[in-house]
């Protein structure tokens, strides 16, 4: 029978925290069980150290000075070259909503402190057994485009808007959240998408209300609130902006759905 500790021994496991005793009680631990580690001190250091160095798994402090634990997460899930390490995530908050946004991001479990040893041990155990089933490689990650710098946190950022259509982050607000400033992040923008954060976000909502329209009866003012416009009106203004027609026309004539489809906006109809 393999022993329990087999699956430790030689893994590479990325400790990230600010906090000194922290890393040597986890240091201490890990290392009784036969695994090889690596330190960071805060977010920014846990992702150079990923791209550097490939570890097995992440345990990763959330709290942390110049780049939190969470910026961190969103910039490893965006990036093709680290998305597939596991993070955990050590935290004092027994908050809910907390966990809950840790793992929406791409945590894998969470590991509360004061932490038990044997606990820590049998959270990266049972992730690194996960990891070690050979998965093919889906769809989407095949065809993702191989981003480095600062095209990994434009895809951060849009990951995050994508989730928040209806109730966006203000664009400093979105820098801190995927680890950055205002100015690197709009530059970012119009480099990679030749758009502004603002163009992104008003584009996305009006592709997503172009399905709305197509595929579900929800009335015009229901799919005005779900993309996050303040107000029919409002979206009904955008919308033909974009397109050349309202989106009561739209809906109503088959053929201005291809059109629209292919960016034309002289489709005045009204």
């Amino acid at each position: 029978m393999q022993p329990r500790n087999a699956v430790l021994t030689d893994a590479h496991v990325l400790v990230v925290d600010d906090q000194p005793d922290q890393l040597r009680l986890l240091i201490d631990v890990l290392r009784s069980a036969g695994c090889r580690i690596s330190v960071g001190f805060d977010g920014a250091q846990a992702y150079e150290r990923a791209l550097a160095l490939s570890p097995d798994l992440i345990l990763m402090d959330v709290r942390m000075p110049r780049m939190d634990g969470f910026a961190a997460c969103r910039l490893l899930a965006a990036d093709t070259r680290t998305c597939a390490i596991p993070i955990i995530f050590l935290t004092v908050a027994a908050d809910l909503d907390e966990r809950l946004e840790g793992l929406e991001i791409g945590g894998v479990d969470y590991v509360l402190k004061p932490f038990a040893p044997a606990e820590v041990l049998a959270r990266i155990r049972v992730h690194l057994s996960r990891t070690n089933r050979t998965l093919p490689a889906t769809k989407e990650e095949m065809s993702a485009p191989d981003l480095s710098g600062d095209g990994v946190l434009v895809r951060a950022a849009v990951q995050h808007l994508s989730k928040r259509l209806n109730n966006p982050p203000g664009v400093e607000q979105l820098a801190r959240i995927v680890g950055t400033n205002e100015k690197r992040l709009s530059r970012a923008f119009r480099d990679h998408l030749g758009e502004t954060v603002f163009e992104h976000l008003r584009n996305e909502r009006l592709r997503i209300a172009q399905n709305l329209l197509n595929n579900t009866p929800l009335s015009i003012a229901r799919i005005a609130e779900e993309i996050g416009f303040s107000s029919a009106a409002n979206f009904a203004t955008a919308f033909r902006e974009r397109f050349g027609v309202t989106p009561s026309t739209y809906r109503q004539e088959p053929r201005l759905q291809d059109l629209a489809g292919t960016g034309e906006t002289t489709l005045d109809t009204d």
